[in-house]
């Protein structure tokens, strides 16, 4: 493998690409998703064609519900080195946001570890604009393919990104901990995987086979509050109902729906369980409207199943209620 000494010297595998595939990091003020905030944030956009986009935002991290910005953790000060007032000229994500959906829109995602935490903090940015500030951002982070770089590092070769950018790309990673540099190291690493694996049917350059192979479980939401099982259908994978459906949980125990909008759970996990529970009712709904618009023939099969269901056949029950009548004698009036 050949040695390589800047960024712009890239690694002979190209993308094999459809659309945009887009590279991106983020620096927060803490690692808890709730209740910490992104203060920056990186772009790599790679276009079919090899064509590089690069866009860097620093973010004044703001708390919506106090209206006043938001404290920086000392832990994570210590890592990537952004104070708070490094920060107090900056937008806040609300101000940026319709910029940084134009970036996502009509892209893939890539990026290293992003899956557990850089794509679940991005998207409780983007829900806190739609909540406290009624914006209505036309993005869907959900319907996007994600390729996790550290995935499919892990898989094969498992390291940390430093040693990742010196293993697949022969160079050392300089300004680790900076978001440009890490959003760019990763795109590298990308190509350098696709290079060493080439001869892998494990790993193919299709942005498809990379979002499976590097997705280890099938979540909702990204805090994996609700999961995939059986036939795409979502399942509550904590407390009390795990392992059961999101569906017999609404129809058994609606409540439960109410405990998650009210509880401390990030925004994009509320979203999830408040679509689920929208689907839910339109389906009763579709049911109740079906059921009065049926023909009565169909009511009277409808009740004569219902009839069979309870072992009890229509013409012996009514020589049963005959000989009642006549055990009891005429009624009076």
């Amino acid at each position: 493998m050949r040695h390589h000494n800047a960024y712009n010297d890239i690694i002979d595998m190209e993308l094999n690409l459809e659309k945009p595939l887009l590279f991106f990091d983020i620096e927060s003020t803490g690692l808890n998703i709730a209740s910490d905030s992104i203060i920056e944030l990186c772009f790599v956009k790679i276009c079919p064609g090899g064509e590089q986009r690069i866009k860097t935002w620093r973010v004044k991290p703001w708390d919506y519900e106090r209206n006043c910005q938001r404290p920086i953790n000392p832990s994570a000060q210590a890592v990537h080195g952004i104070s708070a007032e490094d920060l107090s000229d900056c937008p806040t994500f609300h101000e940026i946001a319709e910029e940084v959906v134009e970036w996502l829109s009509g892209s893939d995602l890539a990026g290293f570890n992003s899956a557990k935490f850089d794509l679940p903090m991005l998207a409780e940015e983007i829900e806190r604009v739609r909540r406290f500030k009624g914006t209505d951002l036309h993005i869907d982070l959900h319907e996007m393919k994600m390729v996790d770089v550290q995935n499919i590092f892990h898989a094969m070769e498992p390291r940390t990104l430093k040693a990742a950018y010196t293993f697949y790309c022969g160079k050392e990673l300089e300004n680790a901990h900076a978001a440009e540099a890490d959003t760019l190291a990763t795109y590298e690493v990308l190509k350098g995987q696709l290079d060493r694996y080439a001869a892998d049917p494990r790993i193919e350059n299709d942005i498809d086979k990379l979002a499976k192979f590097s997705t280890k479980q099938r979540t909702v939401d990204y805090a994996g509050r609700l999961v995939l099982g059986d036939n795409d259908e979502p399942l509550i994978s904590f407390g009390k109902h795990k392992g059961k459906t999101a569906r017999e949980v609404y129809f058994n125990e609606p409540s439960y729906f109410a405990w998650i909008e009210n509880g401390d759970f990030t925004l994009d996990t509320k979203r999830q369980f408040a679509m689920l529970k929208a689907k839910f009712e339109a389906e009763k709904k579709a049911e109740r409207k079906a059921a009065e618009n049926r023909p009565l023939e169909d009511l009277s099969g409808i009740f004569e199943q219902k009839l069979a269901s309870l072992n009890t056949n229509p013409a012996k029950l009514s020589q049963k209620r005959q000989k009642k009548d006549e055990e009891n004698g005429p009624t009076l009036f």
